[in-house]
């Protein structure tokens, strides 16, 4: 899908940069037009390159096409395997900016599972995109449908594969609200949203589904996203992200995905020491992985991210991330990060940083969700929305932990349920069993315990229970049960029985 979207894009732009010169042959032409420009004009290839590449900043040569590749399964051409190799090597090395190097570092065609010799491999390799390129044949490559369509299958995998989907994939309703959050004004989120995010960084991006969900409600709303930036550990959701991006339209200036560990802060252009050169971000969404375990040591401990409030402990990383990002959001920036439930009210060092965060007047929401929401887990967890511009001294706790739809082996949230909790955030409204302004005071008393269900009881209240209208309804009832025993025992008697 990938390859066609490329190779589509590229055909049109083509097109409309030749003009005239563009040949145009039959339908079932075995050639690809740019293949038939190429040889007739060896001598313009550099220039067209070059305008190409200014234009729409990649380019792929006519052998490296999918319409070339398709026409060479559909003949079961010999050199399928070896032409599409070289064509991912050529993209990877040579179309793009050095940022796309590797793209297709995980695709092996030479796996043994495709055959066990090279023309085994080959034969199966045409099958498999014959097959491809007839299913797809008629849709459309217009990037919102394909960036849709891309969406959808990483969702199908996601849920596929079980508690693996946790590492690449949040679910769409979750990353709805993050977004929905995120875009919102910082100081006063009832005013709307924002007209332009300058910068937005997800450091666990995953497959990018985040990033591109809060560009896209910025965008609904007329406006723009300046850059986007994210960061992923595992190479092939690295790979996945970047293909995601590209598929949605964006060019390789508008984003910029890291491979790299966010936990030792190995990106470059986050690791400025000069306070006037650091990187902020508008927004800051995360959804990275649940208490994972890490090796803290005595340079992370003096680390600028972590120096002013303390190591999360080697048992969970939740605090480290949420600190990561936490120091890199803007002072009007907004940050929501989904965390288990255990950073609320977890003793020891995270209970010094999370006091630290309240007494800073840095946490400004805690959202509580159903369970069974995600892939990779089905404990329920919370959305922790943190600011450094925060205007209200108290903290807005949402218990939406009861309010989903049931499915058998997964819960989803529908869009009231949604809007329920954006507009909730929005106007900081207060609703029984659902939400309540919480202030510090309260807060202090409780230990500084985040617990939502201190704060926001689903509980129904017993009704209170009136013990004499309670006994007095016994009486008269043990007083009719005597008077009517009375009288069945006269009966009993005229009829020569024992009374009861």
């Amino acid at each position: 899908m990938f390859l066609r979207y490329l190779s589509s894009n590229y055909e049109k732009a083509a097109k409309k940069e030749l003009g005239r010169d563009y040949p145009e042959l039959e339908t079932n032409a075995k050639r690809t037009p740019l293949g038939v420009w190429y040889e007739a004009n060896e001598e313009d290839v550099p220039e067209f390159e070059k305008q190409m590449r200014r234009k729409v900043h990649y380019v792929i040569k006519p052998q490296h096409l999918w319409s070339n590749i398709t026409e060479l399964a559909r003949q079961q051409k010999g050199e399928l395997l070896q032409t599409l190799e070289k064509g991912f090597r050529y993209i990877e090395n040579e179309s793009f900016a050095n940022s796309f190097q590797g793209l297709f570092s995980e695709i092996n065609l030479n796996s043994e599972k495709l055959g066990r010799t090279p023309a085994d491999r080959n034969k199966k390799l045409c099958t498999i995109i014959q097959k491809i390129a007839e299913g797809i044949a008629d849709f459309s490559t217009d990037t919102d449908t394909l960036g849709d369509a891309y969406e959808y299958l990483i969702g199908q995998f996601a849920a596929g594969s079980g508690k693996k989907a946790g590492e690449f994939y949040t679910p769409q309703p979750i990353s709805t609200i993050l977004s929905e959050i995120v875009t919102l004004d910082s100081q006063d989120p009832s005013t709307g949203k924002k007209s332009k995010l300058d910068n937005v960084l997800d450091f666990a991006c995953g497959s990018g589904s985040l990033l591109l969900n809060v560009r896209k409600r910025i965008r609904e709303n007329g406006g723009n996203v300046g850059k986007i930036y994210g960061q992923e550990k595992n190479i092939t959701t690295y790979n996945l992200a970047r293909m995601n991006m590209l598929l949605h339209g964006m060019k390789d200036t508008e984003f910029e995905i890291f491979h790299g560990d966010t936990l030792l802060n190995q990106w470059d252009i986050l690791n400025e020491m000069n306070p006037a050169k650091k990187m902020e971000f508008d927004a800051v969404v995360a959804n990275p992985p649940f208490s994972l375990r890490w090796e803290p040591n005595d340079t992370l401990a003096e680390d600028f991210r972590f120096k002013s409030y303390g190591l999360a402990p080697k048992s969970a990383a939740d605090f480290a991330f949420l600190l990561h990002g936490f120091h890199f959001l803007s002072e009007n920036g907004t940050m929501a990060i989904i965390l288990p439930h255990g950073v609320l009210f977890r003793g020891g060092a995270e209970e010094r940083i999370r006091i630290k965060l309240l007494k800073d007047n840095n946490i400004d929401t805690v959202i509580g969700l159903p369970p069974k929401l995600f892939y990779s887990t089905g404990i329920p967890v919370c959305i922790v929305v943190l600011k450094k511009c925060k205007k209200q001294e108290d903290v807005l706790f949402i218990n939406a932990s009861e309010h989903f739809e049931n499915g058998k082996r997964q819960h989803s949230l529908s869009e009231k349920h949604i809007e329920s909790i954006v507009e909730t955030y929005k106007y900081r409204k207060e609703t029984e069993r659902y939400s309540r302004r919480v202030s510090m005071d309260e807060i202090e008393k409780n230990g500084y315990n985040l617990n939502i269900s201190r704060y926001v009881s689903t509980s129904e209240e017993e009704k209170k229970i009136d013990l004499r209208a309670v006994n007095d309804k016994l009486k008269t009832i043990n007083e009719s049960i005597r008077a009517n025993t009375e009288k069945h025992n006269k009966f009993l008697k005229e009829l020569g029985l024992p009374p009861i």
